[in-house]
């Protein structure tokens, strides 16, 4: 069983509080806006934590303000797209803290926004690189890791845009259907050893990657949030906290038969949103 638990003895009135002491999470694109939600949260729940990200100004900012929560913190700034570098920081993260319990598979970015038949080729290998060869290289390194020490979690970060084509984001599209590749092929391949890799899919969620998007659609921010929130049932954007709340509770024994699945986190949009939606 994972050390990823619940605790029966703290309760706050007839449910069990999350308790993930004496468990490491590493969490990729640690310095946004759901990679920044979810550390806090996984140190709220008592966890250790070790941060990734490229920005080294951004990742030291978060650190600090998990380390003010009096959890233990480290970090490591590094590009998920070099093998080495992938290698380098899930290193760093077991001599750190141990072991790794949870991975919060996170990093990535949003790309050009272009009709296919103009889509710039430097921009599609971008995108592919960090959303699709990032997130395997986050697996191929952390999954042993994770054998070799008889279970854990993972978390990788998709889409609803890994269910959905959206126009104007083949690449962003294309990587994100790779996210939920990986996610039920790792699945299939470690359950037997008591490893579980599941994703969220998130919808609108008022971060700067939707900010930039809402800014390039529309020229105007607000009116552009406004816009993608109605693609949603409660008519929407979500907070990034609403997605880590998700991770956590996907890295927990409260999920313990959860494998293999792309968790919507997005409001409904997915549920009701046809194909060709824009």
């Amino acid at each position: 069983m994972s050390t990823l638990h619940i605790d029966p003895g703290d309760r706050r009135g007839d449910y069990p509080l999350m308790n993930l002491a004496d468990s490491t999470a590493l969490i990729t694109g640690a310095a946004g806006g759901i990679g920044r939600a979810a550390a806090l949260r996984f140190a709220a729940a008592g966890a250790a934590v070790h941060l990734v990200d490229r920005d080294a100004g951004a990742l030291s900012r978060v650190e600090a303000e998990v380390r003010d929560t009096g959890a233990a913190v480290s970090s490591t700034v590094a590009d998920v797209t070099e093998p080495s570098e992938v290698a380098g920081f899930v290193q760093d993260a077991r001599r750190h803290r141990g072991r790794i319990d949870a991975f919060f598979n996170n990093a990535g970015i949003e790309g050009p926004v272009a009709d296919l038949a103009e889509y710039p080729i430097e921009g599609f290998d971008r995108v592919m690189a960090v959303n699709a060869r990032g997130v395997f290289l986050g697996l191929r390194h952390v999954l042993p890791v994770m054998l070799a020490q008889g279970g854990g979690a993972i978390v990788n970060t998709g889409s609803l845009a890994s269910e959905r084509g959206l126009p104007g984001s083949g690449a962003y599209n294309a990587s994100k259907h790779a996210v939920l590749g990986l996610t039920r092929t790792a699945a299939a391949e470690v359950a037997r050893d008591n490893v579980r890799v599941n994703a969220v899919l998130p919808g609108m969620i008022d971060t700067r990657m939707l900010r930039s998007l809402a800014f390039e659609l529309s020229g105007d921010v607000e009116a552009g949030l406004r816009f993608m929130g109605s693609v949603a049932p409660q008519a929407r954007t979500g907070d990034a906290d609403e997605v880590a709340a998700v991770v956590i509770f996907l890295c927990s024994d409260d999920a313990s038969f959860v494998n293999g699945v792309g968790w919507p986190v997005d409001g409904g949009a997915l549920a009701t949103m046809p194909n060709s939606s824009t």
